[in-house]
């Protein structure tokens, strides 16, 4: 009798590129029942290491494949993609694909951003031939001590995950791991997987099974059992307890869960940069953003806490004003947190769980426990206080140049709660933890993590494209702008209605104040002509950055005034087009207006000098230092 042959598996010939793409296209999560697109498009720019390869790739299925999507620069199509990352809660993320050589090198500040700020984003740089035709090419990095090293070797340590595919076979077990990665809450940030330009092309024999549709389930797991016990008991043994929330709070959708716990035990909320708007700001229980940054509320709660709840926080420093913040001697901290990595930190408890798990887990744990009606009153009285404080920072003479804090005021008498304000560095920053009201959950995005210089036009873009219902503001300074302006082209190809609001102050304001607190005088940061001493301190310099934006393609508003600014601030929210609205701010030395800093943040200051302001600061530093301690 003879034996029937087994019917061969079907197969499907594609190039490895072509094969990625179509693997990609049928990626989906799945979370509380909710399936999302895991791979939602792609950004590219084409050259000789990706051009014949991934981008014929994504011409090829038509709109069977992914979304496409032109960028101006490889740095900045991270940042889109990573902010679309945040905006859809981690369930959806882009790739990009770049070339070799400088194409796959700017990709790594943006790679550094995803990984320090815990968010997905998959990395396609194109890579030097793996069957070496000729060696060296064309933007080949030689390294004389071995022969396997690429520029993309340099995306190893800020990415999550890291691999080469220098063979057709080799991408299925990598494409699998990558999509592992990215949808895993505990473990995503940056997935690069290098692609060698002639791997790229080759073509192979691809299982079907590798094509069909994959769900990959983002769970929800709860606290351990024992450790829930010891973070109850804490809590309800805590007289002046604090929760500080983080991302991680937005992440897992966390916020009715944090709503519901604190009304039931009266525990008031601090936020951190990336937790702000967890709650409302108008919520009883929200003391605002804490640290640095913070508020005077907020601060001193911390300073007399004696237990932290921290939901979903990487505890960095500037919200532990470099340790010197939670000053309380047996203060405790119970760290709820997806990584264990994160829940270990202040040597606190640790409850790895998801945050909305783990708050449920929480408030049932300690039913009919409230904190004592004194301390309610107290830190209502402190949220009041400085409600009255950011008021008047807002207000000003309508006939009159804007400070910074009042460029804010208009543009929160503006803002409706659905629309999202983007910013990441420069004096902005501190001053919106500080006085931003928060209206929605996704209102409040910054990118504080790695405070790059430049996100904001990019991420506005890649919030608009995950949100397309809601208006987009991005908040930058003149340096920031000066770093990353070029997406603009992005939103006018696109017709990307995004809101510019531009804010010239004549330099690196941030870092102005900063150096002068830290004896540094202000050196190098203002953008003046040089003067006879070659010292940049004669004139400002001539420079028209609403003109800029306006020939990017942007239609501008300008405003000279408070009361300009609020009337070109409402036009531009209803406009169809991209719009700048560009402000030049009050104050000759850029400083904002804001109250300032309620903590404090450690910047080594010189152990010896000779100029006055170095030594002065200098001695103020040490008196602040001596306050540092380690949380044990």
């Amino acid at each position: 009798m003879t034996t029937p042959a087994p019917t061969a598996a079907p197969v499907r010939r594609l190039t490895v590129a072509q094969a990625l793409v179509a693997f990609l296209a049928r990626q989906y999560t799945e979370r509380d029942g909710r399936r999302h697109r895991l791979i939602s498009g792609c950004w590219g720019i084409f050259g000789h290491g990706n051009v014949a390869g991934i981008g014929q790739a994504l011409l090829e299925p038509g709109a069977e494949g992914l979304p496409f999507h032109q960028g101006r620069n490889e740095q900045s199509m991270v940042h889109a993609a990573v902010a679309h990352a945040r905006q859809t809660d981690r369930l959806s993320a882009q790739a990009v694909t770049t070339s070799i050589g400088p194409g796959a090198t700017n990709l790594t500040t943006g790679a550094a951003l995803a990984t320090v700020n815990r968010l997905p984003v998959l990395l396609l740089p194109g890579d030097t031939f793996a069957t070496r035709p000729a060696d060296p090419v064309l933007q080949q990095l030689e390294a004389p001590s071995a022969g396997d090293i690429s520029v993309n070797d340099c995306l190893r340590p800020v990415s999550r995950w890291f691999d080469r595919v220098t063979r057709p076979e080799a991408l299925i077990p990598a494409a699998l791991q990558a999509m592992r990665v990215l949808a895993d809450p505990a473990e995503t940030g940056a997935v690069t997987l290098a692609l060698p330009q002639d791997v790229q092309a080759e073509a192979y024999d691809w299982p079907e099974e590798f094509f069909a549709e994959r769900v990959w389930p983002v769970r929800r797991p709860a606290p351990d059992a024992d450790a829930l016990a010891g973070a109850a008991e804490a809590l309800r043994s805590a007289r002046r307890p604090l929760i500080v929330a983080g991302g991680g709070v937005h992440h897992s959708e966390a916020e009715d869960a944090l709503k519901a716990f604190v009304e039931a035990t009266g525990i008031p909320v601090a936020s951190t940069q990336a937790g702000k708007g967890s709650l409302r700001h108008d919520h009883p229980a929200d003391v605002g953003g804490i640290g640095h940054t913070g508020t005077a509320t907020a601060d001193a709660l911390a300073r007399g806490a004696d237990t932290v709840l921290g939901v979903g926080t990487r505890w960095t420093d500037f919200t532990t004003a470099s340790s010197t913040l939670f000053a309380e001697p047996g203060v405790r901290f119970v760290n709820l947190n997806i990584t264990a990595f994160d829940a270990h930190k202040m040597s606190g408890l640790s409850l790895v769980a998801d945050a909305r798990a783990g708050l449920e887990a929480l408030a049932g744990a300690l039913v009919g426990h409230r904190v004592e009606e004194w301390y309610e009153e107290e830190y209502g009285r402190a949220k009041t206080a400085w409600e009255e404080r950011v008021t008047r920072a807002f207000a000003g003479d309508d006939d009159a140049r804007p400070t910074q804090t009042q460029v804010l005021g208009a543009l929160d008498s503006v803002v409706g709660d659905p629309d999202v304000i983007i910013n990441a560095a420069g004096s902005l920053p501190g001053d919106l933890h500080k006085l931003w009201r928060a209206r929605s959950p996704r209102q409040y995005h910054l990118e504080y993590g790695y405070s790059c210089m430049g996100y904001e036009i990019p991420a506005a873009i890649g919030v608009s494209l995950a949100a397309p219902t809601r208006r987009v503001w991005a908040l930058v300074g003149d340096g920031t702008y000066l770093m990353m302006p070029t997406e603009i082209v992005t939103a006018v190809q696109e017709g990307i209605p995004l809101k510019l609001l531009l804010v010239q102050n004549h330099g690196y304001a941030s870092i102005g104040g900063l150096s002068e607190a830290t004896g540094g005088e202000r050196f190098g940061t203002a953008y003046r002509y040089r003067a006879a001493d070659g010292s940049y301190t004669g004139d400002p310099l001539p420079v028209d950055l609403g003109a800029n934006a306006a020939s990017l393609g942007m239609r501008v508003l300008r405003a000279n005034t408070l009361r300009e600014l609020r009337e070109a601030l409402a036009e531009a929210r209803d406009a169809t087009v991209p719009t700048c609205v560009h402000v030049e701010t009050a104050t000759a030395d850029t400083v904002s207006g804001a109250p300032g800093a309620q903590a404090w943040w450690d910047v080594p200051v010189a152990g010896t000098a000779t100029r006055p302001a170095a030594v002065k600061a200098r001695e103020e530093y040490d008196r602040e230092a001596a306050a540092r301690r380690r949380y044990l």
